[in-house]
């Protein structure tokens, strides 16, 4: 017998190998092979007679090692693996490698241990510093856990810091050892469920029934934000987690992960586990390991989680499924909620897909009947939904900021808004600013000879990150230019390159850039009575460890607040004392030449706008804009979202784009345009004839030069996704195979979410 080894290269193929004498090693279990010069870490998929081999015998090699005794991928797991690759076109080996965490792929050895700290007898309090009341306190935790310590998750969970355990090592005063972790207690009740309206009764209802009859249901759960859909989880999950069985709640952004465990771990006494890619690779492993062996009885988790080996999984829960930051935009290309859709049907578990601005594909899944909608239509609580209000621009004087030489800058607020935004923290409330674009301004021109400062390796222009406060503090590496598709840096030139004129300025806004402009108004004691905090939420101040945790834990102490985020400040947070959102710049969206803007932006409006008045004060909603007029802007403001979807969904069957058409993106990258388009054009040229595909391009991508290589696109749409597909499995790796395309990078996305 031979051995079929699945390898993370980029081949449409399996390979062959001879076994070792002690045996065949275990389908899905892992093995080391030799490949050319490499050793590689592959995944046994298969057993065949030598004779169906299409190497021959004397030519084929055998395997140097068998890592595991047991299988790592089950059945399922394969199955799933091969729909990924069969769907997604994509390697069948690379695959496997995306299901795997990193030290998994390196080849470590799987267990069940975990790491403990505990004491040692010699050591004491007098051995820290008197002054160092930290350490001291942690100490004493640590201390609480007796001779036998405890493992590193629970005091990492208590608020211990890895640091100050390994500080302790290093002075000899406590040591680490290995336990095999211990069976999981039975799942209970940490907090009484609340009671439910008739409407989340009926989806809790639904789960439940489905669950007990051991089938598949695909649930919408439509529900408009503050509606309480969290409970419905809660309870739904109750009933899943007492019959012994896992749940998989996935998230869209990591800085829900910690929020979302709090308010999981408020009503259930289980091992929870987070799982997202800002862990370190030991973190993953363990949490990998839990998910498999069933240790995890509650699994949080980014959109990887999905394809991660479950033991018993009896729920399924996508929250905020519409989010794009489902769809992973490289390597294998899949839609974490279209996956979690096809493992539903196969374990026969439901699944529910949260939202409370449905995207228009599962919209259309509503209609075909392949999904069942429940609506939510009321704020739980009895809170009200918070009203929405245009403020045009355009007939509102724009307020006025004097810095501290006597010169006037626009602050690109109306004073509408700034009299809002004032009156609310009179009040004692708080404001959320949102405005998706971060950095100090998006363009740096001069205006003597309109030179911009353009990123040299993209069609982009450099961001300006710039802080006044920072600056003041000496503190000059805060001021730089970036590109934000290819992270090149560069400093602010201190004169224009081209014309050695010292009037460069910086155009439009930021989130810094607006932080400051409020800091001005509302944040100087010269200029404000009473001085208050303006919290900035975006990637640049959330990127060290445990700083989104703070922000958050600042604004829930409830003290009135300016907030000014980007789509961070978007997603499920859960901010009580906010009852004002200000969208100072609502018109981009709806003037993009990208047909799913429209939906995208409506989208992010609603669920910025659903963070206002979910306590027990009402909110509003303000939305400066210069055009409003928009068709679109005023059907979603009066008429609600769902009126908007279903609006923007009759415009795309007219026209014939997804969810009505089935798309695929073939994306080729090099390192000139010429190439990258005679590639695409070769490949038109092979399509199988007749093949019934609407067939457009090659067109430039939206940013034809990204880190210097040229992008260029060809799209594929088709009336069926069989039609698609049938013409896809032969011609795809015809087209890898092109001379032209030696080289160069070709990628293909199914069902891309931009083009």
């Amino acid at each position: 017998m031979l051995i079929q080894v699945a390898l993370a290269v980029p081949l449409f193929r399996h390979f062959d190998y001879l076994p070792m004498a002690s045996g065949l090693p275990v389908i899905g279990a892992r093995v080391l092979v030799p490949f050319g010069a490499q050793k590689l870490v592959g995944i046994v998929i298969g057993h065949i007679d030598e004779a169906q081999s299409e190497v021959p015998k004397n030519k084929l090699k055998a395997i140097l090692s068998v890592i595991d005794d047991e299988p790592i991928f089950d059945d399922r797991l394969l199955s799933l693996a091969n729909w990924l690759s069969n769907y997604y076109h994509y390697p069948l080996g690379d695959v496997l490698s995306v299901m795997m965490p990193k030290l998994i792929r390196q080849g470590k050895p799987l267990d069940l241990l975990t790491t403990h700290w505990r004491i040692l007898p010699s050591a004491t309090e007098a051995d820290l510093p008197a002054r160092a009341h930290k350490q001291q306190a942690q100490f004493a935790m640590l201390k609480l856990h007796g001779e036998h310590g405890a493992s590193e998750d629970v005091l990492l969970m208590e608020g211990m810091e890895r640091s100050f355990l390994t500080m302790l090592e290093k002075k000899g005063m406590i040591e680490r050892f290995e336990k095999p972790k211990a069976p999981p207690k039975p799942v209970s009740l940490a907090k009484l469920p609340l009671t439910l309206t008739g409407e989340q009764q009926a989806v809790v209802d639904a789960v439940i029934g489905a669950h007990e009859s051991q089938s598949y249901a695909g649930i919408l759960l439509n529900g408009i934000t503050g509606s309480g859909k969290t409970e419905v989880y809660l309870q739904a999950m109750q009933h899943v987690l007492e019959a012994g069985q896992q749940v998989l709640i996935l998230v869209p952004e990591i800085g829900l992960t910690p929020q979302t465990r709090a308010r999981f771990a408020s009503r259930f006494a289980a091992n929870i586990v987070l799982l997202h890619s800002a862990m370190n690779p030991t973190h993953r492993l363990q949490g990998w390991q839990d998910c498999k062996s069933g240790h995890a009885q509650i699994v949080i988790g980014t959109r990887s989680t999905i394809l991660y080996p479950f033991t018993n999984l009896g729920l399924i829960v996508v929250d905020e499924a519409h989010d794009s930051s489902y769809k992973q935009q490289d390597s294998l290309r899949y839609h974490a909620a279209d996956v979690a859709l096809y493992r539903g049907a196969g374990l026969k578990i439901p699944v529910i897909l949260g939202s409370a601005t449905p995207s228009l594909e599962h919209l259309k899944l509503v209609d075909d009947g392949k999904l069942s909608e429940y609506q939510l239509l009321k704020r739980a609580g009895g809170a009200s939904t918070a009203k929405m209000k245009l403020i045009d621009a355009r007939l509102q004087s724009t307020y006025q900021q004097t810095t501290p030489d006597g010169e006037r800058y626009n602050t690109g607020l109306t004073d509408a808004l700034i009299d809002a935004i004032r009156r609310t923290l009179d009040a004692g409330e708080q404001v959320l600013i949102f405005l998706n674009r971060r950095g100090y301004a998006p363009i740096l021109l001069c205006e003597a000879c309109g030179w911009q400062a353009d990123c040299p390796r993209c069609d982009a222009h450099l961001t300006v990150h710039f802080s006044n406060q920072l600056i003041n503090q000496g503190n000059l590496s805060q001021s730089y230019l970036k590109c934000h598709h290819c992270d090149w840096q560069s400093y602010i030139p201190p004169v224009c390159p081209d014309c050695q004129s010292q009037n460069l300025d910086a155009r439009g806004m930021g989130t810094t850039r607006l932080s400051e402009n409020l800091h001005a108004i509302f944040g100087n004691p010269q200029t404000s009575k009473t001085v208050y905090p303006i919290i900035q939420i975006d990637r640049d101040t959330t990127r060290r460890k445990d700083s989104w945790e703070k922000i958050y834990r600042q604004i829930n102490e409830g003290k009135p607040a300016i907030l000014v985020g980007t789509q961070m400040v978007a997603k499920g947070h859960h901010f009580p004392n906010v009852t004002l959102v200000c969208l100072p710049n609502a018109d981009r969206g709806f003037l993009s030449a990208d047909f799913r803007s429209p939906e995208h932006t409506a989208q992010l409006m609603i669920q910025v706008a659903g963070r206002a008045g979910r306590g027990d004060k009402a909110g509003q909603v303000l939305i400066q804009t210069l055009q409003p007029e928009n068709p679109l802007l005023l059907k979603l403001i009066r008429d609600g979202y769902l009126p908007f979807a279903q609006a923007l969904l009759a415009e795309r069957k007219v026209m014939g784009l997804p969810p009505y058409r089935f798309a695929a993106l073939v994306r080729c990258e090099a390192k000139t345009l010429a190439a990258a388009n005679q590639a695409l054009k070769d490949a038109i040229a092979i399509l199988p004839k007749p093949h019934h595909l609407a067939v457009l391009g090659p067109i430039d991508a939206p940013m034809t030069k990204k880190n210097s290589r040229y992008h260029v696109q060809l799209l594929l749409l088709a009336k069926e996704r069989r039609q698609l597909h049938h013409v896809l499995n032969h011609w795809w790796s015809q087209v890898l195979q092109l001379p032209s395309a030696k080289y160069l990078k070709l990628t293909l996305d199914i069902d891309p979410i931009s083009w």
